[in-house]
This record gives structure tokens, C-alpha cells and sequence, in this order.
């Protein structure tokens, strides 16, 4: 069922502050790193504090449950980073492979066993490579380049060349590039939580701040929701903008 409200034309609103949508029709989604947290050097080292998480708990109540975080991290790593308060939230996690209602058990895909050839075969490739670090997820492995880019050319075509190979999908995001289980994405993930209580026959808005996050602006966009591109203006599907994390913070707090 298609949902009215706040479609909008997406070229013409891309560079329009969000407007405060009322807490009781929406349903919130909303990315982690570059969205609600600062990107870091090292994927571990992201803080979450403690006002953010007291954001998160005041959000939930005022939604009626109808927040839900949305990342390219697995599950398992969001619960270690945001601590309990995730499992009082619905997850989407591993781009869209993993979903968690909250309080329920996590609904995943097994692990396609390509992946294990891929981090042995990223890790030999950038052995005592400076400033390059592997991650490994639950339905990916990812090369994140930040500290050097210098190894973007090679980390990327390492990545193409592998998946070809394997079938695996290549995701590539803000200096990184990650291979990982196909069949799903950001939106997929948005769309089964939206099938569902308590996200059901609300409006969808989504937050995220990169490339990996479009196809959730265009699940949203098809309901009659609303992207919320985070950071400096691009070509996207979202319709509205915030600056920064700090924005989205003050945005939260005044919904």
C-alpha cells in the first residue's frame, strides 16, 4: 500500500532542510556511522555515548517503537557498539541481510562460504599494507582504505576482480569497499520491517549519509516517505539534507 504524505520530487528538494515531521506518522530509520555517529579511523573506534543512546531510549517511546537502525554493520557489531539499548530498537544490519524486530531473534541468510576465501584472500593481498584494515562482518568482509587511499585503485579492482569470480556482490561505500552476500539491501531491510506493528501504515523516513543508504531513499520515496541525505550535497534519491551528525541530532531531538 502506497502511503501519502511526503513524496516529493527529489532533484528539486535535495538541498532542502528536512521539515519536523510529526512523531506520530512516521516510522524512523535511521543509519549508523556518518549518520549518527562520526566517521572514524578504525571501525571499532566510533563512540556512542551516552546522550545518543539516551536519544535512542526517548525516540522509541515517543515513536511507539517505531525506530529502527539501519547499517552495513552486522547486528552483532551494533549491539557491541550501542550496547543494550539496540536490543530495545529493531536493527537492519549487514546491508539489509540481517533483520532484528525488537526484542526478537535475529533473521539471517547462512553465510555464503566464498566469504571466507575473500578475507584470506584480502588479508594476504594487504599484509603489513599501512593504513589499510579488513573487517569482517557477518555477510561481507571489507576493505576500509581511510587512513591510506592511496590503495583505493587496487583495494577496488581487488574486490571486482573477486567478486566476478564468486559471484559475491561488490558494495562500495565512503573509502572503503566490502564484498558481500547478495539478494538484499538497505531497502529491502526498510521494507520487511514496514510490513509489520509497529512500522506498519506509518510514513518511512530515512537518515543515512552515503551510497549504500540510496536504496533505502528510494524504498521510502515509493511509500510516500522521505530520504534524509546527511553531510555534503550529491546526487541522491533523498529529498531533504542535514549537514552533519551534530544536525541530526538537534533534528531528532525536535520531532
Amino acid at each position: 500500500m502506497l502511503l501519502r504524505g511526503f513524496a516529493c520530487n527529489a532533484s528539486a528538494m535535495q538541498q532542502a532542510p528536512p521539515p519536523t515531521f510529526g512523531s506520530h506518522a512516521i516510522s524512523l530509520f535511521l543509519d549508523f556511522d556518518g549518520t549518527l555517529v562520526d566517521l572514524a579511523e578504525h571501525p571499532e573506534a566510533v563512540i556512542v555515548g551516552d546522550a545518543l543512546r539516551a536519544l535512542l531510549t526517548e525516540l522509541a517511546g515517543r515513536l511507539g517503537g517505531r525506530v529502527a537502525l539501519v547499517s552495513g554493520r552486522s547486528i552483532d557489531q551494533i549491539d557491541r557498539l550501542v550496547g543494550p539499548v539496540a536490543h530495545s530498537l529493531a536493527v537492519v544490519g549487514s546491508h539489509g541481510g540481517e533483520v532484528r524486530a525488537a526484542g526478537a531473534i535475529v533473521l539471517r541468510p547462512e553465510r555464503p562460504p566464498m566469504l571466507g576465501n575473500a578475507e584470506r584472500a584480502f588479508n594476504q593481498a594487504f599484509l603489513d599494507r599501512e593504513g589499510v584494515i579488513i573487517e569482517v562482518k557477518s555477510l561481507g568482509v571489507a576493505i576500509h582504505y581511510r587512513q591510506n587511499p592511496s590503495f583505493a585503485a587496487e583495494a577496488n579492482a581487488l574486490a571486482e576482480r573477486f567478486g566476478a569470480e564468486s559471484g559475491l556482490m561488490v558494495q562500495k561505500g565512503k573509502m572503503m569497499v566490502e564484498l558481500r552476500s547478495a539478494g538484499h539491501d538497505k531497502g529491502s531491510g526498510i521494507a520487511a520491517l514496514m510490513q509489520s506493528p509497529p512500522f506498519a501504515g506509518h510514513i518511512p523516513v530515512f537518515l543515512g549519509d552515503d551510497v549504500t543508504d540510496e536504496p533505502g531513499f528510494e524504498l521510502c520515496a515509493a511509500l510516500g516517505g522521505a530520504g534524509i541525505l546527511v553531510g555534503p550535497d550529491r546526487e541522491t534519491a533523498a529529498q531533504y539534507r542535514l549537514t552533519s551528525v551534530a544536525d541530526v541530532h538537534h533534528w531528532l531531538r525536535g520531532l
